[in-house]
């Protein structure tokens, strides 16, 4: 018996220590922008993203996809966390 709890205890700790750990800049919180950040995602999207390169159809890519981009090029652009945030959940949240 013992050695179940063992190996159980074991397998959950190799788990945890197995899977990438969260961070604020890795991924896109969890609190919900206000349609007012989301319009703001919208134009800073248009200004800063649009300044460098011709702007990306947001459906051409996945929530996850755009966690990589985002990740990518919102140092590049500079932008906040705010705003990495909203742009984020502008891109998301545009419909086919």
């Amino acid at each position: 018996m013992k050695k179940i709890i063992l190996a159980a205890s074991f397998t959950a700790i190799a788990l945890t220590s197995c899977t990438p750990k969260a961070s604020t800049a890795a991924a896109p919180s969890l609190a919900v922008s206000t349609a007012e950040q989301i319009a703001q995602g919208k134009t800073i999207f248009e200004n800063s993203c649009g300044r460098c390169h011709k702007l990306p159809d947001p459906t051409a890519h996945t929530s996850v996809q755009w966690v990589g981009i985002m990740n990518s090029m919102a140092p590049k652009a500079k932008l906040t966390d705010e705003q990495h945030q909203w742009v984020y959940d502008y891109v998301v949240s545009v419909k086919k």
